[in-house]
């Protein structure tokens, strides 16, 4: 199904992969307290922020789609252009975004480095995706 001139099932698929790559990273591969210390944040304000995590949903998609308009924006055309295309998108308007957390906030070096990577590495997911199946 197409809206717009995109592909929504593969728009879907990409939000599910950011998704389930960004879940492997914060639920399994980084414990709840060791993310609390790089994060800055008490174990009190993360269980205070369980409570907004169905709006978790949201992010990857809204990503998802965004990714979907610059890979036809740039007419990217192949799963490796796509990843190229969206990965630069991921580090230089994302990550550059998620800095503030840093610069102004209690984020640690590490955090910004994992940041760094996820965004990296969900971005030129979702490109390549988005870029194979037009």
């Amino acid at each position: 199904m197409r809206v717009q001139g995109h592909n929504a099932l593969a728009i879907l698929v990409a939000a599910i992969a950011i998704y389930a790559i960004e879940f492997l990273i914060f639920a399994i591969a980084i414990e709840p307290a060791q993310f609390a210390a790089m994060a800055g944040m008490t174990p009190e304000q993360i269980a205070a922020g369980a409570a907004r995590m169905p709006y978790g949903a949201i992010m990857p998609l809204l990503t998802a789609i965004g990714v979907s308009l610059v890979i036809k924006w740039r007419g990217a055309s192949g799963a490796f252009s796509g990843a190229f295309a969206a990965a630069l998108i991921g580090v230089l308007l994302a990550f550059s975004a998620r800095m503030y957390g840093y610069v102004y906030g209690q984020d640690s070096e590490a955090y910004l480095l994992i940041d760094l990577g996820r965004f990296a590495l969900t971005y030129g997911m979702a490109g390549a995706i988005l870029g194979a199946w037009k």
